[in-house]
């Protein structure tokens, strides 16, 4: 086998390597795909959220709790339905008590005047709602808006 014939075997079988190590990376632990999707949520709506939080109930039952990541992300006007006293709190808690990762926007809580006092105690915390949703989608999440 000459040089170049050897450099082009090599490279056919690392990118077959390759192939074969990020479809098993896709997989969860029940052996079917496993889903990632982040969700941004700034409208100070409670018919949104509830949307929202339908959206993610039927995505867990639809491709299985174990096999997908949710986490929905909350700033500008959207992060007063994460407020302990929102119309939607009780479901937010229930979401994360169910895998749902809810994260609020610490920027915007500093903006609002905002403290972790005023918000859920269910949810967790973000630097930037905004570089949260960036980071994902460069992790390759899926990104949802409703």
């Amino acid at each position: 086998m000459n040089r170049r014939n050897l450099v082009q075997s090599a490279a056919l079988t690392a990118g077959a390597t390759f192939l074969v190590a990020a479809n098993a990376q896709g997989t969860g632990a029940t052996g079917k795909k496993h889903y990632k999707v982040v969700i941004q949520v700034s409208d100070n709506d409670a018919a949104k959220w509830n949307l929202v939080l339908n959206n993610t109930k039927n995505l867990q039952e639809d491709v299985g709790t174990a096999n997908v990541d949710v986490e929905i992300v909350a700033y500008g006007p959207g992060i007063g339905m994460l407020k302990a006293d929102a119309p939607v709190s009780n479901r937010v808690s229930d979401a994360v008590r169910g895998g749902v990762k809810v994260s609020a926007c610490e920027n915007t809580m500093r903006g609002q005047k905002l403290t972790k006092e005023d918000m859920n105690p269910a949810v967790g915390y973000v630097p930037s709602g905004a570089a949260e949703i960036m980071i994902k989608q460069g992790e390759g999440w899926a990104y949802l808006r409703p």
